[in-house]
């Protein structure tokens, strides 16, 4: 049923071949497709081999948590082996996966300077996708965005370093720079931070500071469109807005920004007006762009992309010519589906029953439907807006609907009773348990783009 499996682990050019009579399965990322997939895979007859840029599985969704103080990086991102460490058929790799190659059937990943290629039966492809800066990848240095672990650190050293840095400004200007917070886009991430942020400073840094009032703070979000929360409908996106706009949030819509640099935002306003924002926390929360893998296999397979760049699918989140390949996530383009968790978990459970099918020798499923389970975000503590089919809600039901949901897909449950733990911490009470910073986090991304495009670490010899 399968041909003999032949790892190679290229090293100083050499290569060590492994043979494995059974059917190998190599899966692309440890998001919740890959992840998902892997687990749904844990019965049959195959092998599995995860590869990941990185070592634990991000729930993304609460990232912007970890960003302002609530939540710490490993309630939500636990160790992808320590989830997989039973299940005996698979094995993790960690590696940025560089080329696929659909013809020989093989992926090739790289660590540290060290390449792995990595041959497969079937492919999953869910490596999900990365910040869009619509073509203004410089706006990155001085606004980051919210897609890893990497960016919420960094954020969390900006936002709390702010509040530090304004307590001994010599100058009302100065100080009135680092207390402005602009969060760009206005959808979910952008909501949540918004609300966070004005959290922060009105409740949880009240009585922390002597010369400086926190709660004078600016938080501003901005975004080209014309309202809040545009995906969840007019009714809820006023409400969202509504709830904001009493917490002081300034919320200023079809603004879009033109530029942006250390201490300002420079935005063009509904009437075609330019003007500066002056403000040295900056947040992305507008635009995603797919994976550059999703490039590498429309152009072997003759798929197109979508303007996101996301590959678009057939029916069974297969390629065209390639039914051994899989795609799903934030990287795959069918019939609108949005870029949500569910959506990536959904999929990753069809293919891995397709996948099942073959080997067993079922027929196979039909085409893949999505069953919106529904949207939800929150705006502050106790209150959230939902909407779940034809129902549509706001305010302290909406929340606690949206604990109840996150608590349930967060992996361990060590990590839910923690992430419990912290809730209560945040929203019962006025502390944070989670304000430690670094110069470490504000500056390290940064410092390493500066070595330069061709800087690549290798492992000492």
């Amino acid at each position: 049923m399968s041909r003999d499996s032949v790892v190679m682990l290229k090293e100083d050019h050499k290569e060590v071949p492994q043979t494995s009579p059974r059917h190998r399965v190599v899966v692309i990322g440890s998001g919740f497709g890959g992840l998902f997939f892997a687990r749904a895979m844990r019965r049959t007859d195959a092998d599995i081999t995860l590869i990941a840029r990185t070592s634990h599985h991000l729930f993304q969704p609460l990232l912007y948590q970890v960003a302002t103080g609530i939540l710490s990086q490993g309630e939500i991102a636990p160790a992808t082996r320590e989830i997989l460490a039973r299940q005996k058929n698979a094995r993790v790799i960690l590696g940025d996966v560089t080329g696929i190659d659909v013809g020989a059937r093989t992926v090739t990943s790289e660590l540290l300077g060290q390449q792995v290629v990595t041959a497969y039966d079937s492919l999953l492809v869910a490596a999900g996708a990365g910040q869009s800066y619509f073509g203004n990848a410089h706006f990155a240095r001085h606004a980051p965005g919210m897609k890893s672990i990497d960016d919420a650190l960094e954020l969390r050293g900006r936002i709390f370093g702010a509040f530090e840095a304004a307590e001994i400004a010599e100058s009302e200007a100065e100080r009135g720079r680092l207390l402005t917070f602009v969060i760009v886009g206005a959808g979910p991430t952008g909501v949540e931070m918004a609300g966070q942020i004005a959290e922060l400073a009105s409740r949880t840094l009240k009585r922390d500071f002597r010369s400086i009032d926190p709660g004078a703070a600016r938080v501003i979000l901005l975004d080209a469109a014309p309202a809040v929360l545009t995906s969840f409908g007019e009714k809820l996106g006023d409400h969202a807005r509504s709830r904001l706009e009493k917490m002081g949030v300034e919320v200023m819509l079809a603004t879009m920004v033109t530029d942006l640099d250390a201490a300002s935002v420079t935005v063009r306003d509904p009437d075609g007006g330019s003007r500066r924002i002056a403000a040295v926390t900056k947040v992305w929360a507008a635009g995603v762009a797919a994976s550059p893998l999703a490039g590498q296999l429309a152009e072997q397979t003759g798929a197109g992309l979508d303007r996101a760049g996301r590959i678009e699918v057939q029916g069974d989140l297969t390629l065209p010519g390639h039914p051994e390949v899989f795609v799903v996530g934030d990287m795959a383009a069918l019939k609108d589906c949005p870029g949500v968790a569910q959506v990536a978990i959904q999929g990753a459970r069809y293919a891995a029953d397709q996948i099942s099918r073959r080997l067993d020798g079922q027929p196979a499923r039909g085409p893949f439907k999505y069953s919106d389970k529904g949207s939800m975000a929150t705006i502050s503590r106790f209150s959230a807006v939902a909407s779940i089919g034809r129902f549509q809600f706001g305010g302290f039901i909406a929340w606690l609907l949206w604990l109840a949901i996150h608590i349930a897909y967060i992996v361990g449950f060590k990590h839910r009773v923690t992430t419990l733990l912290h809730w209560a911490v945040s929203f019962l009470g006025r502390g944070r348990a989670e304000r430690a910073t670094t110069e470490q986090q504000v500056f390290a991304r940064n410092a390493i783009d500066d070595l330069g495009e061709g800087y690549s670490p290798t492992l000492p010899r």
